[in-house]
C-alpha cells in the first residue's frame, strides 16, 4: 500500500522523506498492526504539515530551512562504535544498565542490553548487570521479535501526539528502533539507567531518529540519563522523541544532555504524562549544535502532581538554540517549577518560549517560571516569551525573564584579586550556570557536566565581535 500525502504547505524536502518511508517498508521489522497504522498516519501528517517556516508562530525566530533543504540520508547498515570514543558518556557499574544506540539503532555488540522481569521475554540475552525484578530495559525491535508489545500500545506514539508537530511526525514515521524501559509498580531503582544515542557521520549528510519510551509504574522510583552525541566530521541531523509515563505516586528523574557538534542539527521532543501525585523532574543541558530545537511538554493529568523542568544552554558562533516548554495543568492541586538559563556568545541566538496552561478545573495550581540569559557579546541575541493561559480563578502563577551581560563590577573585583580577565569571566559564568548543575543528584553526571561546562566556557567567552 502506498502512502498518499494530501496537498498542503509541504516543503520541497518533504517528498524526500515520504520516499524514504516507502522505500523502507520491507526493511522495517514486521510490527503489530497498530504500530504500522500509526506510522502511516504520521507520514501523512508530516506531508500535510511540511517543515515549519518562520510564518509559523512557534518557529517565528527559528529558520529550519537548512534542515529542510539538506538531503539527509539514513545509513543503510547498522554501525558500531569504539567504546573509547564514547567513554565520557558511559558510567559502567555506577548505572543499573546502559543502552547504546548508533544512528537510531541498538548497538548490541558494543554494550550488551540488560533485560529482566516485567516486559522481558525469557529468550532475550542478559548482560552481566542484572536489573531488579520488575525492571525492563530493552529495544523495541527485540520486543517485536518476541511478540511482547501489547503493553506498549497505549503509550508508544500516544504520549507525544505528532499531529501538531512535523518533526515529531517525521520521527514517528521513520524511527527504526527505540529504547523501551518499564519499571513495575513499587520498584525502587537505586542506580540510573543510562541511554546513549550516537550520530556517526559519513561522507553524505546523515539523519537518525532516536526514540525512547519510559513507563514508570505506580509508587516506583527511577532515574534516567539520556545523552546525545556525535562522532565524525560530516553534517548530520538527529531528530529525537522521548515519551515518559509517570504512574500514580511515582518519582522519575530525567537528565538529558545534548552535546552536538557545530555541523550538527538537533531536534528533541520530550513529552510527559504524569498521573495522580506523581513527581517528575527534568534537567536538560544543550551544549552544542548548529540549530537546536527542544520541545518539552508535560501533561499533568492527575491531582497533586509535582513537575520540574530545568534547562541550561550554551551557544556561540552562529548557533541557534530554541527551547519551547509547555506545562498543561489539567487537574487541581498540581505544582510546576521551571528555571531555564542561557549563555550566548558570538553571534549566537537563543529563544525561550514557556507556556503554562491552567484548565478551568485546575484550582489550587501553583506554577513558577523563570528564564534568564547572559549575553557575552553585542551580537548575541535572546528572544523570550513567557505565556500564561489561565482558565481557573484560585491559582498562583508567576513568571519572570531577564537578559543581561556580565557584571562589570564583579569582573573588575575579581581582576583586582589577581585573576586574569578570562579566568574571572569563566568564574562568573560558572556561577551563573552552577546552580542548575548542582541540582543534578547523580554525582558522576554532575561532575562530567561541570567539566563539559568549563570546556565550553572559553569558546563562548572568546567569541567577541
Amino acid at each position: 500500500m502506498s502512502t498518499v500525502v494530501e496537498p498542503g504547505r509541504a516543503h520541497v524536502g518533504t517528498d524526500r522523506y515520504v520516499a524514504a518511508f516507502e522505500a523502507g517498508r520491507n526493511r522495517r521489522p514486521s510490527g503489530p498492526r497498530w504500530l504500522e497504522a500509526t506510522r502511516e498516519a504520521a507520514i501523512r501528517r508530516f506531508g500535510e504539515l511540511g517543515f515549519p517556516t518562520t510564518r509559523d508562530e512557534d518557529y517565528r525566530f527559528t529558520n529550519v530551512s537548512a534542515i529542510a533543504d539538506t538531503a539527509f540520508e539514513r545509513p543503510a547498515e547498522a554501525a558500531h562504535v569504539d567504546l573509547a570514543a564514547i567513554e565520557p558518556y558511559l558510567f559502567g557499574s555506577q548505572c543499573a544498565t546502559e543502552l547504546l544506540f548508533v544512528n537510531g539503532r541498538a548497538d548490541v555488540g558494543t554494550v550488551p542490553l540488560t533485560v529482566h522481569g516485567g516486559l522481558s521475554p525469557s529468550n532475550l540475552d542478559l548482560s552481566p548487570r542484572t536489573l531488579p525484578e520488575g525492571v525492563t530495559a530493552t529495544t523495541l525491535s527485540s520486543l517485536i521479535a518476541s511478540g511482547a508489545v501489547a503493553e506498549l500500545e497505549p503509550h508508544l506514539a500516544r504520549v507525544a501526539d505528532f499531529n501538531g508537530s512535523a518533526f515529531s511526525a517525521l520521527n514517528t514515521a521513520l524511527f527504526q528502533d527505540a529504547a523501551v524501559v518499564f519499571v513495575a509498580p513499587g520498584v525502587v531503582l537505586d542506580a540510573p539507567i543510562n541511554l546513549v544515542f550516537v550520530s556517526m557521520t559519513q561522507g553524505t549528510p546523515t539523519v537518525s531518529f532516536p526514540r525512547v519510551l519510559i513507563m514508570a509504574g505506580e509508587n516506583s522510583q527511577s532515574t534516567f540519563v539520556e545523552t546525545h552525541v556525535s562522532i565524525g566530521e560530516g553534517t548530520y541531523f538527529s531528530c529525537a522523541v522521548t515519551e515518559v509515563v509517570c504512574g500514580e505516586h511515582s518519582i522519575v528523574d530525567h537528565y538529558r544532555s545534548q552535546l552536538e557538534q557545530s555541523h550538527g542539527y538537533h531536534y528533541c521532543r520530550l513529552q510527559v504524562r504524569a498521573k495522580r501525585s506523581a513527581t517528575f523532574l527534568s534537567h536538560a543541558f544543550s551544549l552544542g549544535g548548529a540549530i537546536v530545537r527542544n520541545d518539552l511538554g508535560a501533561d499533568l493529568v492527575g491531582e497533586g502532581v509535582d513537575c520540574t523542568l530545568n534547562g541550561l544552554y550554551l551557544a556561540d558562533g552562529g548557533t541557534l538554540v530554541d527551547n519551547h516548554t509547555t506545562i498543561n495543568h489539567a487537574q487541581p492541586h498540581c505544582a510546576s517549577h521551571e528555571v531555564y538559563k542561557g549563555i550566548l556568545g558570538g553571534r549566537a541566538r537563543g529563544i525561550f518560549n514557556g507556556k503554562i496552561i491552567v484548565a478551568i478545573d485546575a484550582q489550587k495550581t501553583d506554577a513558577k517560571q523563570t528564564n534568564k540569559a547572559m549575553l557575552l557579546s553585542d551580537q548575541a541575541q535572546m528572544n523570550t516569551k513567557p505565556q500564561l493561559e489561565i482558565f481557573a480563578d484560585d491559582v498562583k502563577c508567576t513568571h519572570g525573564a531577564t537578559v543581561g551581560q556580565l557584571d562589570a563590577d564583579a569582573l573588575f573585583y575579581l581582576q583586582t584579586r589577581g585573576l586574569d580577565r578570562d579566568t574571572a569571566r569563566g568564574l562568573l559564568i560558572r556561577g551563573f550556570a552552577g546552580d542548575l548543575v548542582e541540582r543534578v543528584k547523580f554525582q558522576p553526571l554532575r561532575e562530567r557536566l561541570d567539566q563539559w561546562l568549563l570546556e565550553q566556557i572559553p569558546r563562548d567567552t572568546t567569541a567577541q565581535p
